[in-house]
């Protein structure tokens, strides 16, 4: 199986800082060390879909620096066609200062850049990769007018669009009414529902609040508990792949680009898919950094079997 995955989203190079502990407010601490890494929720969630043997494209923006240059170069280095990505001449490249600590745990301050400044001018001239896609995934690192237009354009294709909505803030509810699949952390869901995520009665309940606005799948990723999905056919949970994680960086994104890489259009495999996209974020969160740390098929298939 090979999906065609459209991922419209952010492009960042991330700077992690390696400390033992996070410092207190207005407290000084010495990082142990230093490093750099392409990444961005968007590019990390292309690459995972790529690294997993699905066809990518991508939809963004960088600035005209040597940044953005990397992360072109980065990109296409993961066979991810890059056609549709502009150059910003006003804005630089979107960055994110990281700071992990020794129990893996990170907090990250990013600069939208680029990102930020995207408008829907970025999807003139995409209908060419629409037209082929299974799935169209988007992001809230950057505006979501343009993803609004970009499920807009989807949908004229019967491409299925995915919402990953984080970092979480108030969702157009126009958006909402193009979106076939949302899925927040259990954090960000309780955050644009109002429902805080206790037990199963509760995810039911944030289904129905967005099935209500029109969107008819939810999955909630529950970090170390699973995954909980809701369709309109059946829900339930999946659990998690114990691990002892080292950088949890891109898990997240791991997961969506794995799951957009294996699933049908229609969900009918979604358990199947996520137990694969679960195994794919296992991996990652074993190994530092966020691109360089996303596995590929054969690395997944293999760990699924050892399992």
């Amino acid at each position: 199986m090979s999906n065609n995955v459209v991922v419209l989203g952010s492009i960042n190079v991330d700077t992690t800082y390696h400390v033992d502990r996070f410092p207190q407010p207005g407290e000084t601490i010495s990082a142990v060390s230093k490093s750099s890494a392409p990444g961005g929720k968007g590019a990390n969630q292309a690459v995972a879909a790529a690294r997993s043997g699905a066809k990518t494209a991508f939809i963004g923006a960088v600035g005209s620096d040597k940044e953005g240059a990397y992360m072109l170069e980065s990109l296409a280095d993961d066979h991810i066609d890059t056609r549709h990505i502009m150059t910003d001449e006003l804005h630089g490249t979107g960055s994110a200062a990281i700071t992990l600590d020794a129990n893996g745990q990170n907090d990250i301050m990013v600069y939208g850049g680029a990102n930020q400044a995207m408008a829907t001018d970025v999807l003139n001239g995409i209908d060419d990769v629409l037209e082929d896609a299974d799935f169209l995934i988007s992001q809230f690192e950057t505006p979501q007018e343009v993803a609004l237009n970009a499920f807009k354009q989807a949908k004229k294709y019967g491409v299925t669009t995915l919402l990953n909505p984080a970092p979480a803030h108030e969702i157009l509810p126009e958006l909402l009414k193009y979106t076939d699949v949302i899925t927040p952390n259990e954090s960000e869901c309780a955050l644009l529902t109002g429902i805080e995520i206790t037990d199963e009665e509760s995810m039911l309940k944030s289904a129905d609040y967005f099935r209500e606005r029109g969107v008819k799948h939810l999955l909630i990723t529950l970090g170390s508990k699973g995954v909980f999905y809701s369709t309109p056919t059946a829900h339930g949970l999946v659990p998690a792949f114990k691990v002892k994680a080292v950088d949890t960086t891109a898990a997240g994104d791991t997961f969506l680009g794995a799951l957009s890489s294996q699933l049908e259009k229609d969900l009918s495999n979604v358990d199947k898919a996520l137990v694969y996209a679960q195994r794919a974020s296992s991996l990652t969160v074993q190994q530092m950094g966020a691109m360089p740390s996303i596995p590929n098929h054969d690395a997944v298939i293999k760990a699924l079997a050892e399992n």
